[in-house]
């Protein structure tokens, strides 16, 4: 009976160690999809607001007649954040997304800013329509960000915490970055359409 002890301890142990891990293992999987979601919505509420962009720039090309630059430079700063976003995707920098994005929302904000300018563009509905749009897409890309960091935070708990950090490291799990967006990102585009 006694032998019989010897091997049922040290298989009993096996099993529940291998049980914890699997249980972790599992855990892990389940959390890091989460968190691929979550940025899959962050990317479709930039996606939209990109979108957005060629029929804003065609609305101010089509009314105001200024310089061309201003035009091509909210046109590279989008391909360039574009790209950008792409890349997160596979294992790109999430904060280099976000500088890029913050060159793209500069160079939108200069744009949007000459409707002080021309009455003309302040006038029409297609441009007043589209503003509409974007500062909605700001606000969806907002609640996308913070479900995002609250998807990364879940799962870098449990890559932390005891005993998921033994097997987060065992089994290749890292800590996620977190999108930790400059003020100014976060605000919408403003534009000022006059008293």
């Amino acid at each position: 009976m006694k032998k019989h002890l010897r091997w049922a301890i040290p298989l009993g142990l096996i099993i529940i160690v291998g049980m914890n891990a699997m249980g972790s293992y599992n855990g892990f999987v389940d959390a890091e999809e989460r968190v691929g979601g979550l940025w899959a919505d962050v990317e479709t509420q930039y996606q939209r607001r990109f979108d957005l962009i060629p029929n804003l720039v065609a609305t101010v090309q089509g009314v105001a007649d200024f310089e061309k630059s201003t035009l091509v430079e909210v046109t590279q700063a989008r391909a360039s954040a574009m790209q950008a976003m792409q890349q997160v995707g596979e294992g790109g920098s999430v904060a280099d997304f976000d500088q890029k994005n913050m060159v793209f929302g500069s160079a939108l904000r200069g744009m949007l800013g000459y409707s002080e300018q021309y009455p003309e563009l302040k006038a029409n509905q297609n441009f007043m329509d589209l503003q509409h749009q974007l500062e909605g897409t700001e606000n969806r890309v907002a609640v996308a960000r913070r479900d995002f960091n609250d998807g990364v935070k879940g799962y870098n708990s449990q890559v932390r915490k005891i005993p998921g950090s033994f097997w987060a490291g065992m089994l290749g799990f890292e800590k996620k970055e977190y999108f930790e967006a400059a003020v100014a990102a976060a605000e919408a585009p403003k534009v000022s359409f006059g008293e």
